[in-house]
């Protein structure tokens, strides 16, 4: 069976799942568009070791609240009878039992959660031997391609807009990403 390793934030999780947040306890009026770059201080005026204080003591609450993207519990459900489904996320270990309830609590299938804690996914997507990844970060799609000679999905976001490379192909949604893997044929 073939192996599909996916991000979670961003790419399960809406891109906008941070946003309230970040309004509220900034006391701003950002949208998901003014994040161009993936370090979420540059979007606004804050002290980035202020910004980590704060995601510290709220990352836990804002992981469990995120919202779905759009159409990705659908397309997972269909794909979960097809393909492993491998999750590698940054997030760190101490947020598994969070993260778990959320894809339970969400109906979203796995068969694994890997929390690496680290942005560089190439070692785990490769000790995995995935097939297929599924990625936000515009620096991590690239590697995967590079490094592993596998395809990526980059999900668009305004932190990602970036030429990119024959390997890897920008999709606006989960049914886009679900086409490509039928026109693919990935199986």
């Amino acid at each position: 069976m073939r192996k599909i390793g996916i991000d979670i934030d961003g790419t399960v999780t809406c891109t906008h799942a941070l946003t309230p947040h970040i309004n509220e306890a900034f006391n701003v009026e950002l949208t998901t568009e003014d994040f161009v770059t993936y370090d979420l201080t540059k979007a606004f005026d804050v002290d980035p070791d202020e910004f980590s204080v704060w995601w510290k003591a709220n990352e836990l609450r804002i992981y469990e609240a995120s919202p779905v993207h759009t159409t990705a519990q659908s397309v997972l459900q269909r794909w979960n009878d097809q393909f492993e489904l491998h999750y590698i996320s940054a997030r760190p270990e101490a947020t598994y039992a969070t993260t778990k309830r959320w894809f339970q609590r969400h109906d979203i299938p796995f068969d694994a959660i890997h929390l690496i804690g680290s942005h560089y996914k190439v070692n785990e997507a490769k000790r995995l031997d995935v097939d297929l990844f599924l990625e936000d970060k515009y620096d991590n799609a690239i590697d995967l391609n590079e490094t592993l000679g596998i395809p990526v999905l980059l999900f668009d976001a305004p932190w990602n807009r970036k030429p990119l490379p024959k390997g890897v192909t920008r999709v606006y949604n989960w049914n886009e990403a679900n086409e490509w893997i039928r026109t693919k044929r990935l199986q």
